[in-house]
């Protein structure tokens, strides 16, 4: 058995910059549909990955090549792919937000569980919620 310590680790060493990423079977695909969806320019793009960047802040979406990507199901099902996670977006108006998603190639998702949050699927599946703060 090892002995408590009595400080803790320091935190990572980071720059600041830090994001998330998706997997996608044409990442330029994807991340172009994101860039449109958030106003974020295109940080770098290559046939393997692809980064938008939100100019406000320092933080980024990546989107990484998986050629056997499977899109994950929404709602989860027993035995199907599931999703390892999702974005949340927060909104000014709902409604407004989700003809704007569908107007760039997103689609509703068939299974809405909250009333006051919309459940989108990206081009590729990937589940995205778009939410106004009360």
């Amino acid at each position: 058995m090892s002995e408590p310590q009595t400080n803790p680790p320091a935190p990572l060493p980071t720059t600041g910059w830090w994001g998330s990423v998706l997997e996608a079977p044409d990442p330029r695909s994807l991340c172009r549909f994101y860039s449109a969806l958030l106003g974020w320019p295109i940080a770098h793009e290559s046939d393997a990955w692809c980064t938008i960047k939100d100019p406000r802040a320092e933080v980024y979406l990546g989107f990484h090549v998986s050629r056997e990507f499977v899109a994950p199901v929404w709602p989860p099902a027993d035995g199907a792919q599931q999703s390892m996670g999702h974005l949340d977006l927060e909104v000014t108006d709902v409604p407004t937000a989700v003809s704007v998603a569908l107007a760039h190639g997103a689609r509703l998702a068939e299974f809405q569980p909250q009333d006051d949050v919309r459940v989108m699927l990206d081009p590729v599946g990937h589940p995205f919620c778009l939410y106004r703060s009360s």
